[in-house]
């Protein structure tokens, strides 16, 4: 016999289910005043005239309001819902390019489920339905509503004037492509130097001056300067290397010679290996060898400044994506590992080659996920930088990163994803040092990407069927 409880609780369901079955539907609204059932548009412009007038008015509302709104009379009510269940849903029956599960690259995120936190469905007083102008100050510009760019500049640093400028200056929100590109990856109008060239002239007096007469203007600009601010003068990026940052230029270089960068050593490779010889005695002397970093140093590295420790050029993702063309096609996949396609690559590899299989930073995969998700993580703080470190010190990272990494309840090798459920190898009763099961974080995830939310293994979906390529007594449920 059931239980009353479950009796009662299973009948509520049914009838919350009958009740939002015969409600109105997702976005609907009472309406103020009672509606024919076969209302029209006109009837409807009547009171919403204003809906129609505007710099910027939707086409759409030349097809009727009827196009995306439906009207329902029940008894002496009227409701007022879309003909869709969510308002990204009914932007797509018109604008099916912009849907984001079908665009190869990455998406602008409001533009994956929220139309209208951007656009007025009706009309707007801003180019293409904006809410508010891409210009201005807090409160004023629509990007800043989620963007904190150029708001906080240190009384020592500097800001961009092509801020005030608009953010659509130098970005298209909806633009997508290869990730392994800037352009497309950050939304660019076009690609470093030609963007930062539309407003900087490369044979400006006072720019070459600034560049000590070295060749600049066919350089990549944001390989040395941060596009919007910096906590450094002359938009300076967040990490510099050294002879950089003390203005030592002839430490490298000689003076330019028919426009072209003369060095102070025969090569790349031989002026770096007169400071970072250590470096060059791992890339030796590694077990696994890394290809990549058999070549010039400035294959991979900016010489002069980056966005993150080391230098990678353009950014610690893309700089990796030139060569490893399969990750890049990862990349485009809809749910990303945000250590691989945002703080790069050498989070879990290293670069100049190591010990271990694939270059990976730990022995074992469990070893390598556990190093963030695990219970006891344990980041220690980089003095005198906004970092914390892992892997003994040789990833930095983020100070605020760890404040968005899931934390797993492991104990005793069980715990994820349910209670009690194994997560390294299980062993043989009678024989523990024969592996029964073999598992690890790698039997159910993928380390870079997928189709599915949780990263799962064949860009499958999280439900019981997946449980069942292990489980076999599931399906019986």
């Amino acid at each position: 016999m059931p239980s009353w409880g479950v009796v009662f609780r299973s009948r509520a369901i049914w009838l919350l289910f009958i009740i939002a079955s015969l409600s109105p539907g997702g976005f609907a609204a009472k309406h103020p005043a009672p509606l024919d059932k076969n209302v029209t548009s006109e009837k409807c412009l009547e009171c919403h005239a204003e809906k129609t007038k505007g710099k910027a008015v939707h086409s759409a509302m030349a097809t009727g309001c009827l196009s995306c709104h439906e009207v329902r009379v029940n008894r002496d009510v009227t409701w007022v819902k879309l003909t869709t269940a969510t308002p990204v849903k009914l932007c797509l029956q018109c604008h099916a390019e912009k849907d984001a599960s079908q665009v190869k690259g990455q998406v602008h995120s409001p533009a994956v489920r929220d139309c209208i936190k951007c656009h007025d469905p009706h009309q707007s007083a801003n180019q293409k339905q904006l809410l508010k102008p891409t210009s201005g100050g807090k409160g004023e510009n629509l990007c800043l509503g989620c963007h904190r760019t150029g708001l906080k500049v240190p009384e020592k640093g500097s800001r961009h004037a092509a801020l005030d400028m608009g953010c659509n200056t130098c970005h298209i929100t909806h633009k997508a492509g290869d990730p392994s590109q800037r352009e497309f990856r950050q939304h660019l109008t076009k690609a470093s130097p030609a963007l930062c060239l539309d407003c900087h002239e490369g044979s400006d007096a006072a720019l070459v001056k600034a560049h000590q007469g070295q060749p600049f203007a066919t350089a990549d600009c944001l390989s040395c300067h941060d596009p919007h601010q910096s906590d450094s003068p002359k938009l300076l990026q967040a990490f510099v290397h050294a002879p950089f940052a003390g203005n030592q230029c002839d430490t490298c270089h000689q003076p330019a010679k028919d426009g072209k960068v003369v060095l102070t050593q025969a090569s790349v490779r031989e002026l770096c290996v007169t400071c970072h010889a250590e470096q060059a005695e791992k890339i030796a002397k590694a077990k696994v060898q890394h290809p990549g970093a058999a070549g010039d140093c400035t294959d991979c590295h900016s010489p002069h400044a980056g966005k993150s420790p080391g230098f990678p050029k353009p950014d610690a993702v893309a700089v990796c994506l030139g060569c490893h063309a399969e990750q890049a096609e990862q990349g485009k996949k809809t749910t990303l590992h945000q250590p691989a396609f945002q703080q790069g690559c050498a989070t879990c590899h290293e670069a100049h080659g190591g010990d271990n299989q694939n270059l990976l930073r730990a022995s074992a995969p469990n070893a390598l996920c556990l190093e963030c998700h695990g219970p006891t993580a344990n980041p220690q703080p980089v003095e005198g930088a906004p970092l914390v470190a892992i892997f003994g010190g040789h990833v930095k990272l983020p100070q605020n990163y760890f404040g968005r990494v899931p934390r797993l309840p492991l104990k005793y090798g069980l715990g994820h994803p349910v209670a009690y459920h194994p997560v390294v190898d299980q062993m043989e009763a009678d024989d523990v040092s024969k592996v029964r099961v073999a598992i690890n974080c790698l039997s159910c995830h993928q380390p870079h990407s997928s189709a599915k939310p949780n990263l799962l293994v064949k860009d499958q979906v999280n439900n019981a069927a997946f449980c069942a390529s292990c489980h076999k007594n599931v399906a019986s449920f």
